[in-house]
């Protein structure tokens, strides 16, 4: 089946004290998918469902990733996640904390549009 690209959005989570990555990474996914809407399955009435969601995240540890758990956080769409090394650790030689930085790209596809419906 060939697919489109329909949107893809970026975001940044951290967390600052428990170098947790999960948290970060969490907090990344929900920073990209609040900047977006997607009114075109309610404009041409097409179920959420074939919508295909593609979710990378970038952390240092990629290991320390339930990628399972971010997908149930995931509103629509058949979802998939990849952890990868990225992100930022940032020490504090003062207090002997690491703030973890996390970066999350989310991309949403459909199944070819072509032909189906015209703008006015």
């Amino acid at each position: 089946m060939i697919e489109q690209r329909i949107i893809i959005e970026m975001g940044m989570g951290n967390d600052l004290h428990g170098m947790d990555y999960q948290k970060a990474a969490t907090r990344a996914i929900e920073d990209a998918i609040r900047h977006s809407t997607l009114p075109i399955f309610e404009s041409i009435g097409l179920p959420h469902t074939e919508m295909r969601v593609q979710v990378t995240i970038g952390v240092q540890e990629p290991d320390k990733i339930d990628t399972q758990a971010l997908i149930s956080g995931l509103p629509r769409g058949r979802a998939t996640v990849q952890a990868v090394k990225g992100g930022l650790n940032i020490p504090n030689p003062e207090t002997g904390d690491t703030a973890v930085v996390a970066t999350a790209a989310v991309e949403a596809f459909l199944p070819s549009q072509k032909g189906k419906w015209k703008t006015s």
